[in-house]
């Protein structure tokens, strides 16, 4: 990837859509109500009962408890939580000017990403996230973004970073986004100076963090916030590229959900035997959301590069069965909390 290939992204840039969620939220809230339906109908094999128990001394029907966790899974792609600043205003902003429409794609997107192309990441996390100067697989939106926010940094709080023409930090998304998803690993605000360089913390370490959130004080949303990980079922996000079909594919799987019953029951009990389920105590789930990210970059592949409907069904007769096995996974320790 050099400036060559970057100049001609920028070229394109008034002629691309922004760069795509994973799942659509809409999906997501699907996976996770498919996964507290699951358990009703197999209290014998799952942490139902506890679930039930949670929800209920909370004051929520099972039905609403679900549909709150549906929500907060949904929520996390509207954080309001990552501003990327102009390198030459110095001016921060959540999402791309280029991205028109009811729904633009935030920047906090990137941090939902977990990159099986590569090794580890600078941070010291086994398997990284979104970073441009290291992806192995990429398409146009990818060059787009490098493009346009070439040497755009991330916004670092007033006396940090800033621009050639001024400071007009928002919000310190190094010093708290960033900060939360850590976990212990290192960073430097340097590190987040250019976009086309920026290692941003994989997505198991935002599901980590908002796990070890709802250990410290359960809620429905915290939960919720922890289940946006079934991003990790999505091919694009561990093959890790914002291009490649990755725009139609979210639509076809959000299209087809129903009408190719890719929430099928039976397959979502052979998918549960492909995890290693948490233990009853455990504090940290990363291990099953990395099997998780496993599977879709195994098994998922197809889908960046094929678009007819018979490969499209075959992968998500994979991958949507296995986010709501991994849901189902989360909830069975979650419900040990209650």
């Amino acid at each position: 990837m050099n400036f060559t290939r970057l100049l001609a992204g920028l070229a394109a840039a008034c002629c691309l859509a922004a760069p795509a969620h994973a799942f659509t939220q809409e999906t997501h809230r699907r996976i996770v109500l498919d996964a507290v339906a699951y358990m009703q109908a197999n209290p014998s094999t799952t942490n139902f009962a506890r679930l039930q128990a949670g929800a209920t001394n909370a004051g929520y029907t099972i039905e609403q408890f679900a549909a709150a966790l549906g929500q907060g899974a949904y929520d996390v792609d509207d954080f309001a939580d990552t501003y990327l600043c102009g390198a030459t205003t110095g001016d921060c902003q959540l999402a791309p000017v280029w991205g028109a429409g009811a729904s633009i794609v935030k920047y906090t997107s990137y941090f939902h990403f977990q990159n099986h192309t590569a090794g580890p990441d600078l941070h010291g996390n086994k398997l990284g996230g979104y970073n441009y100067h290291a992806l192995t697989v990429w398409g146009d939106i990818d060059d787009m973004a490098a493009a346009w926010l070439y040497g755009d940094y991330l916004d670092d709080g007033r006396g940090g970073m800033k621009g050639w023409f001024g400071d007009n930090s928002k919000y310190n998304s190094y010093g708290i986004t960033e900060a939360n998803y850590r976990l212990g690993g290192t960073s430097t605000a340097s590190m987040y100076a250019d976009f086309e360089k920026m290692p941003f913390q994989p997505i198991d370490n935002l599901g980590q963090y908002w796990f070890q959130q709802f250990l410290s004080r359960p809620t429905a949303q915290t939960l919720g916030f922890v289940l946006h990980t079934t991003d990790l079922l999505q091919p694009h996000h561990t093959w890790t590229t914002s291009a490649l079909n990755h725009a139609d594919w979210e639509g076809w799987v959000n299209d087809y959900y129903y009408a190719e019953k890719l929430n099928d029951a039976a397959l979502v009990k052979a998918a549960l035997a492909d995890f290693t389920p948490p233990a009853k105590t455990a504090t940290d789930i990363r291990p099953l959301l990395t099997q998780g990210g496993d599977i879709s970059y195994a098994r998922g592949g197809a889908v960046l590069s094929a678009t007819d409907h018979e490969t499209r069904r075959t992968v998500g007769k994979v991958v949507i069965p296995h986010a709501i096995a991994m849901v189902v996974h989360i909830l069975n320790r979650a419900a040990e909390r209650f």
